[in-house]
């Protein structure tokens, strides 16, 4: 199986830590060319010295603008973009969101995978061809109560990315999204957390239902959706597009 990333240029959003840093890695672990863009100073500080990198936020466009010109003047053009970048939004019924709350995570979840899609598309093409991955989410597929901003962020990818497939794909770019279960890390304690307050469980009595939705009682890690992701991007998955891809223990339902 061929899963050689030689002398790709990939541009991994939010890639200085957890799933992004997992990513950025594997593909350097396999001869790729890397940028990396994260709004935290401090994480992008401890990256690879070989990584390249630049502090941006997606969700704002002249960030955007900015990112792309330092991936045009560090990589010279990009075969490879990984749309990572997401946060979890607000843990509430949908008459307890405040507005502000729902729009940020829509502005970073969904519009800041299309503002880096839109300055990327033209490269990848220019470069006669590539991939995009999108990093949607178990709950781009199943309802999530309490969670209706980022459960409507990442179905919306779902559809973002079935589309640009068909779009994109007589220029020979490949477009797939990954929906992630419940990845091991700081992110998802957090969430756990905030659903166990909701629920007025114990932390621990809240992880232990959350793990129960999965076939396999388990979480996924960081380094099980960057594999993923370089086997898409590889000539492995040179004939896969168009494809939401479940790396999540069999998540069956949300709580």
């Amino acid at each position: 199986m061929n899963l050689s990333a030689k002398e790709m240029r990939v541009l991994v959003t939010a890639g200085a830590a957890g799933i992004g840093r997992a990513i950025a890695e594997t593909f350097l672990d396999h001869g790729a060319r890397v940028h990396v863009c994260d709004i935290d100073e401090r994480a992008l500080a401890q990256l690879p010295q070989a990584v390249t990198r630049t502090r941006a936020d997606v969700a704002n466009l002249a960030d955007v603008e900015r990112l792309f010109a330092d991936v045009e003047r560090e990589l010279g053009g990009l075969d490879v973009l990984v749309n990572n970048a997401g946060i979890a939004g607000p843990t509430a019924k949908v008459e307890d969101i405040r507005p502000e709350d729902w729009e940020r995570c829509i502005a970073v979840d969904l519009n800041g995978m299309f503002y880096c899609t839109r300055k990327a598309m033209p490269l990848i093409k220019r470069a006669g061809g590539g991939s995009i991955v999108n990093l949607s989410s178990a709950a781009g597929r199943h309802g999530f109560p309490q969670r209706s901003p980022y459960a409507a962020a990442k179905w919306g990818v779902v559809g973002f990315t079935k589309s640009l497939a068909v779009e994109a794909g007589p220029d020979k770019v490949r477009v797939n999204c990954i929906l992630p279960g419940i990845v091991e890390g700081e992110r998802i304690e957090r969430v756990i957390a905030a659903k166990a307050e909701a629920h007025g469980v114990s932390h621990e009595e809240f992880r232990r239902r959350f793990l129960e939705t999965t076939s396999l009682h388990s979480t996924v890690s960081a380094a099980d959706i960057a594999n993923m992701v370089l086997f898409l991007c590889s000539p492995a998955g040179a004939r896969i597009t168009g494809q939401p891809i479940a790396v999540d223990a069999d998540v069956r339902y949300l709580v």
